[in-house]
């Protein structure tokens, strides 16, 4: 599975599983714009941490629409196409609505969704148009395994990503026949630094354990599931979206 060449957006690519799909497909011969929205020091380090050269920085908010349409135009002006988008940033904010105030319950909704859901639309919306101009190209959601199952403490997340999940599939339909793909993949608990320093060691011992494997999924196995998608996956897989959670939550 190759990328050479190709122009490829990951937005909120600094850390964790965006960092992974950065590095996979900078390994792989993609040209990087590597997103970021606040840390310009960890987005220089993640940069400089890939292979090749042609690699460029991308600072926006994604929830911010003119923030979003300059992303892109950025990535446009710079390599001067868009081949592959990787809609990778979220955030995830506890609000069980039994412990907080409405205006944080509000709160929690309005940033979650502006991000994961709005801002990959906004995205989304400004790459089609420059994948149009290319003859094409595909699109990798990376959704979560909350958009089946639910978050209790985070039901804003676990919308999010249902959104995500249908704002794919919906796309999809609408982009086939211009030859645009598009495709999600949903991991469960991911072992990036932010979890892993946010949970104790007991707590990381027993979200593991949802796994049959023992362990949770590792940010590489979610880059390698989203290089198939934007290299290899049969045009015919186009709306589909994969499970990546080490069968700790099972759907039919």
């Amino acid at each position: 599975m190759t990328l050479e060449g190709k122009i490829t957006l990951i937005t909120g690519a600094s850390v964790g599983i965006g960092k992974a799909i950065a590095q996979l497909f900078a390994r792989k011969g993609a040209q990087i714009a590597l997103n970021y929205r606040s840390d310009r020091s960890v987005a220089e380090r993640t940069l400089n941490s890939l292979e090749g050269k042609s690699h460029i920085l991308a600072h926006g908010d994604i929830s911010n629409p003119a923030s979003a349409q300059n992303l892109v135009e950025t990535v446009v002006n710079g390599f001067g196409r868009l081949d592959v988008l990787v809609n990778n940033a979220g955030i995830f904010i506890n609000h069980p609505i039994k412990n907080v105030a409405y205006e944080q319950w509000l709160s929690a909704w309005n940033l979650t969704l502006g991000t994961n859901l709005l801002g990959a639309a906004n995205v989304s919306y400004w790459a089609v148009q420059a994948m149009l101009k290319n003859n094409g190209g595909r699109i990798v959601n990376i959704s979560s395994r909350g958009a089946f199952r639910g978050e209790p403490d985070s039901p804003a997340y676990g919308a999010s990503k249902a959104g995500m999940n249908a704002m794919s599939q919906s796309l999809a339909k609408a982009l086939a026949p211009l030859n645009i793909l598009v495709f999600a993949v949903a991991p469960g608990f991911v072992s990036t630094e932010r979890i892993l320093s946010k949970h104790t060691p007991e707590q990381v011992k027993e979200l593991s354990s949802q796994s049959p494997l023992g362990r949770m999924t590792s940010p590489d196995e979610v880059a390698e599931a989203v290089l198939f998608l934007a290299t290899a996956a049969p045009p015919a897989m186009t709306g589909s979206i994969t499970d990546v959670n080490g069968a700790s939550y099972l759907r039919t």
